[in-house]
């Protein structure tokens, strides 16, 4: 009960910042996306319905999220347009350059190693793929107080670029989303 109701309210919450990060990744019809951490499905639904010819996967640690996003997606899946499961970003259930595009928005706080995760999305896109990566930046004032340093990891800007290059992305492109400005920020990367 929790669960689906923190999944409804990410769902409010989040909702500008992923229609955003999904414009940035220029879905084409055939394409094949995945979406690490994709919490409530909203995002996974508004992507199927713009590759109508492709494939959309999402990768999500929560079991109630999982659950949340299957009985949204419900219809797609029965069509085989999207696959949703649990499981964890430094492991990736599928082979490598399996998709055009990915997506991930807010959680590279969580991760424990972001290279491991980063390199994880790189081994999965095809050369010449995208990621968009959403996240809240650390600012010189250091990690926002709502959010305990014990759960959350907060990176600049530069160390976000820097994670994406070490797992060998290029091409990166970061701009500020949402706002206050400032604070939230969406990266494009390319798979060489």
């Amino acid at each position: 009960m929790i669960g689906r109701l923190l999944g409804h309210v990410m769902a409010i919450e989040t909702a500008s910042l992923n229609s955003e990060a999904l414009g940035l990744l220029a879905l084409q019809p055939s394409d094949r996306v995945l979406e690490v951490g994709f919490g409530h499905g909203r995002t996974i639904r508004l992507a199927a319905a713009q590759v109508r010819q492709g494939f959309v996967a999402g990768v999500d640690v929560s079991r109630d999220m999982v659950r949340m996003a299957q009985r949204r997606c419900l219809n797609l899946a029965g069509k085989g347009l999207v696959e949703l499961m649990v499981g964890d970003s430094r492991r990736l259930p599928y082979a490598d350059t399996s998709f055009d595009k990915v997506l991930s928005v807010h959680t590279i706080y969580f991760w424990e190693e972001p290279i491991k995760d980063l390199g994880e999305m790189f081994r999965v896109l095809r050369p010449g793929g995208r990621l968009v990566l959403g996240f809240r930046a650390k600012s010189d004032k250091g990690s926002p107080r709502d959010f305990p340093e014990t759960v959350y990891s907060f990176y600049s800007i530069d160390e976000v670029s820097t994670l994406l290059v070490s797992a060998g992305f290029e091409k990166i492109a970061i701009r500020n989303a949402g706002t206050p400005p400032g604070e939230m920020f969406l990266v494009v990367a390319q798979r060489p």
